[in-house]
């Protein structure tokens, strides 16, 4: 019972993982970050909440204007320091520090507070605490942001991040709900002035907390200063690029959308607080902040509602750019709206500048946020980053501060123009002209977004004729909308061909809408493409535009495909009107077609009319005759009489005949003729056609492959081929196979098998992998070839002293100053020669967690062998890797000689020195993961050095599937053990290698021969 519930129990929790769409590995890192970032947040809301209440309660909305100014210079300003810091601390310690330091002034403001009454230099101590907090707060949110999405991307790779920043970063999203309710509470109990010492607590928890985060998981962080005179000068090497052309007229808006967005943030929250200073009820800076918290709280409950459950899935419905004008026109409406109100005295303005507040901030940090991203898409990887640090690190920041001057300019303008009979009226009116304005930011943004909407389509064709363009981020509807205009517009057919591609790519199933319409415009090689993806998924929809296009001239391969399109969509398909089709002097490519399509669905004696004309284009003489006839047999669905030609048709003289048949086989799941389609991979002639055959199996040839994979006395290209199939078939099934195989196989096979996987469409083996054996997984597995790395070294260690002469052993060989044989030096070479195979496995199994382009620069570097490039390489894992090993796998890929290498790996094998001969029987224990050359070379070096095996494992080596291992082991048996040899002669007469029978025969007379004498 108690199984029961615990199993029910972990049931559960999977389930609820999947909903938040988790990996059980990444929950302790994800949680943690979260209150991380919560904690830190709730202290920070409610120091800002606090602060806004004292600031307007003493001194006025009107000086609020000057804040914003000087928070323009404190984004340079900290971006500065955070980057001082982690020149001189591991960026394990920076980012500890900085949330420490966060927290130290919130305690020292307390003190600042109270001095009401002295001044300096006219200026009251309290005011300029009360004006260093509010900036103060500013800076936090910059610094607590920064340091979170930094942490992030230390403790989660680019695939995790993906799933879990999300999570994490709504922690202030709650944290707003949760310190926008509690405000009032601990209003009441501790007071409005000691409201910063609880801040500061709070957010020095959060400091402790990730204290602990950075210590538990250290091995994510680099060891040392993350900024080098490498990355100065790639940083140098970077800004001077310029974005020109094309790209210039998308990056301006870009930037001008991010930039209206803050100015109208500024502009709405400055009257926003301007509003709120006189609605004060005589209460103070109490009730201020007590009504900022209830607002608050409750605006972050629609916030964590709206950006868990409606963002991501109103960008899927209704497309980014509609997404995108959701808020400026909701400004923009809703400004007018209260400008009307407000003349027609039916509405405050106040209450509307609420709902204009309420309207910004939900959806500021809700959709606009998740539009972002995909807004940056169509930019070119090498400048993307460049263009984002412009927009968020120098655009909104200025923008912030030139509004603030803009506001100081507007509040004087009023103060001139509009009468001050009524101070409320006045101030009314004021608001009503800054509305005004902000109404007309609002439709300026609208239009800015209809700018980048009309260059993101330019972009996307042009970024899909370059093959550049990713699919995971992209605007549909744009895309379909730049397609279409693409493909109507006269052009170049490779850019046209290239849109179809990235369409069917992105949205095969519905790509007939876009295309259908089009099919009579286009050219017949650009119709052909356009059919041929129309009928990977046919739809009726598109039915008539297609018969439309068949009734027309067309070129053969366009009729075929149009005709065959019309009987999969027709629900009742004339028959009759393909008999035409059949006459002789109809193209071979249209005639077959047609004979295929009649044999499904025509009477008895229309199948027959059919299969009379297959039946003459298989037996034809010419060569296109018999290609096109044996094609249309993939088409129908039973071969009947015509079966009897598939045996002269695999003998064809004609290599396009015999592919064509493996195809056939493939199409009508001739099981019969399965053997021939796995003969196909070992030949070069049908091997591509072979393996097309068989991945249309899909399934159905997984026992095939995974047999022919498996047989260890197949050439490694066969098998190569096997495992190829599988990855490209691609089910969930053949990924099962691939994975479970990757666990337990070893050398040539692993790394074909993690090669297939990363080379898997969409990261679908990628992802794969991390389903069904998690980082854990991949982790151990890295383990594994550093401790066989270990095994190396002890080895190229032990026997770098060993050389041999002839029979001599090396200790004979030293007292008569013999030279050494090449016998040891072959070993070691081999021995080195594994050493690099399992360092590329572990850069292969890294690929599976980090980005596949930093893995491969530093795979790169380090491989250069000049110190400086491979210090490079090695400071990319330092930063990219964050596995619990990382310190062994970097100090492995140094330039250290092989002793402190072992040193190096004594977490993961102990390193006890043995004798030479002991070396080489520890080695040969370790047979099934040494390549054969390197076990080949043991037994060459036991026979010249005249140390002895034990029987078990020459025995077992003798029924090696290499060759050469055989003759190396009949070779060490001639010397070691002559008798034995004598009996197991007679047994390998019949050995499948000629180059071993011929051995066994020689020495067979050559034994005879000595036993007569």
């Amino acid at each position: 019972m108690e199984n029961f519930q615990i199993s029910a129990w972990a049931g559960a929790g999977q389930k609820v993982l999947r909903s938040l769409n988790l990996r059980s590995e990444e929950v302790e890192r994800t949680v943690l970050m979260f209150l991380v970032y919560t904690l830190t947040s709730v202290g920070l809301i409610w120091l800002e909440l606090s602060t806004v209440g004292l600031f307007l309660d003493e001194y006025g909305a009107d000086k609020m204007p000057f804040i914003y100014i000087a928070s323009a210079f404190i984004g340079s300003g900290l971006g500065f320091v955070y980057s001082w810091l982690q020149k001189i601390l591991p960026l394990r310690r920076t980012v500890v520090v900085v949330l420490a330091m966060m927290s130290v002034p919130l305690f020292l403001f307390r003190f600042g507070i109270g001095y009401e009454n002295t001044k300096i230099a006219g200026i009251s101590i309290a005011f300029i605490t009360i004006f260093l907090m509010w900036l103060w707060v500013e800076a936090c949110y910059v610094l607590n942001d920064l340091n979170t999405s930094i942490t992030s991307n230390q403790l989660f790779n680019i695939r995790e991040i993906k799933r879990t920043y999300p999570l994490v970063s709504s922690g202030y999203l709650v944290a707003g709900v949760v310190s926008g309710f509690s405000l009032p509470v601990l209003l009441h109990v501790v007071g409005l002035k000691n409201v910063t010492l609880i801040s500061g607590l709070m957010v020095a928890t959060g400091s402790v907390l990730l204290y602990y985060l950075t210590e538990k998981y250290r091995q994510a962080f680099p060891e040392t200063a993350h900024w080098t005179d490498d990355d100065e000068d790639d940083q140098e090497e970077f800004t001077a690029r310029k974005v020109t052309g094309p790209l210039q007229k998308y990056a301006v808006p870009l930037v001008s959308f991010f930039v209206l967005a803050e100015v109208l943030y500024v502009l709405v929250d400055f009257q926003f607080y301007s509003q709120l200073e006189y609605q004060n009820p005589g209460d103070g800076a109490s009730w201020i902040a007590s009504f900022l918290g209830i607002y608050e709280g409750i605006q972050g409950l629609f916030q964590v509602a709206t950006q868990w459950f409606a963002s991501s899935r109103l960008v899927e419905r209704i497309g980014v750019f509609v997404t995108a004008v959701i808020l400026p026109a909701g400004i923009a409406i809703l400004g007018v709206l209260t400008i009307g109100a407000s003349l027609g005295q039916l509405v405050s303005v106040f209450i509307g500048l609420i709902l204009l507040r309420f309207l910004d901030e939900l959806l500021h940090y809700t959709l606009l946020e998740t539009v972002s991203p995909v807004l940056f898409q169509p930019i070119p990887d090498n400048i993307r980053s460049g263009i984002q640090t412009l927009v968020n690190g120098v655009g909104e920041p200025l923008s912030c501060g030139a509004t603030g001057v803009g506001i100081l300019i507007m509040l004087w303008v009023t103060d001139k123009i509009l009468p001050h009979q009524d101070q409320k009226a006045f101030h009314d009116q004021q608001s009503l002209v800054f509305i005004g304005a902000i109404v007309v930011l609002a439709l300026v943004w609208v239009f800015v977004v209809w700018l980048i909407r009309s260059q993101y389509v330019g972009l996307l064709v042009k970024s899909a004729e370059r093959g550049r363009l990713g699919v995971t981020d992209v605007d549909l509807k744009a895309l379909k909308r730049a397609v279409v205009e693409t493909l109507e517009q006269p052009g170049g057919e490779d850019e046209k061909r290239s849109c179809i591609e990235l369409l069917t790519q992105i949205d095969p199933k519905n790509v007939g809408e876009v295309l259908a319409p089009l099919l009579d415009s286009l050219s017949p090689v650009l119709q052909r493409q356009s059919l041929e993806t129309m009928l990977q998924h046919p739809n009726p929809a598109y039915l008539e535009a297609v018969r439309s296009l068949s009734q027309q001239s067309l070129p053969p391969e366009v009729l075929a495909l149009a005709l065959r399109y019309i009987w999969l969509t027709e629900p009742e398909p004339n028959i009759d009107s393909l008999r035409p089709y059949l006459q002789p002097t109809v193209d071979p490519v249209v005639r077959g077609t047609a004979a295929a399509l009649i044999m499904r669905r025509g009477d008895r004696q229309q199948k027959a009319e059919a299969t009379n004309t297959l039946r003459q284009m298989l037996t034809h003489k010419q060569e296109r005759e018999r290609v096109m006839g044996t094609r249309a047999l993939g088409e129908a669905d039973y071969l009947q009489g015509l079966r009897l030609h598939i045996p002269n048709l695999l003998q064809d003289e004609s290599l396009r005949v015999r592919c064509a048949l493996l195809d056939v086989i493939s199409s009508t799941h001739s099981e019969e003729y399965y053997p021939s389609l796995l003969r196909g991979l070992g030949y070069k002639s049908t091997r591509e056609a072979a393996l097309q055959a068989i991945v249309k199996l899909h399934n159905d040839a997984i026992p095939l492959l995974v047999y022919l994979a498996e047989d260890i006395h197949k050439s490694d290209l066969v098998r190569l081929q096997a495992w190829t199939a599988l990855g490209q078939i691609g089910t969930v099934e053949a990924i099962d196979i691939l994975v479970s195989n990757l666990m337990t196989a070893w050398g040539t096979t692993r790394r074909n098998i993690l090669r297939i996987l990363l080379k898997m469409p969409s990261e679908a083996g990628i992802e794969g992998v991390l389903d069904r054996i998690g980082r854990s997984g991949l982790e151990t597995l890295m383990e594994q070839e550093l401790m066989f790395i270990g095994q190396i070294y002890a080895g190229l260690v032990d026997l770098s002293g060993v050389t041999t002469y002839g029979n001599l052993s090396d200790r004979d060989a030293n007292s008569t100053g013999a030279p050494g044989n090449d016998t040891a030096q072959l070993l070691q070479r081999a021995l080195a020669g594994l050493e690099a195979d399992a360092k590329e496995r572990c850069f292969l199994l890294m690929k599976f967690l980090y980005p596949l382009d930093t893995v491969q620069a530093a795979a790169f570097n380090i491989a250069s062998g000049q110190p400086s490039l491979v210090a490079r390489g090695l400071e990319i894992l330092d930063n990219t890797v964050d596995i619990a090993r990382k310190r062994s796998l970097i100090n492995l890929l140094d330039q250290h000689s092989e002793r402190e290498k072992l040193s190096n790996l004594s977490e993961l094998m102990v390193y006890k020195p043995l004798t030479p001969s002991d070396r080489l029987r520890r080695l040969l224990e370790l047979r099934h993961f040494l390549s054969d050359w390197a076990l080949a070379c043991c037994f060459h070096l036991a026979r010249e050095a005249r140390w002895s095996l034990t029987a078990q494992q020459t025995l077992v080596c003798l029924q090696h599937p290499t060759g050469f291992v055989r003759e190396a082991v009949l070779a060490y048996l001639k010397i070691a053990s002559p008798r034995a040899l004598v009996e197991l002669l007679p047994r390998l007469q019949n050995d499948p290698d000629n180059l071993v029978s011929a051995q066994v025969e020689e020495m067979m007379a050559e034994l005879g021969a000595g036993g007569k004498r």
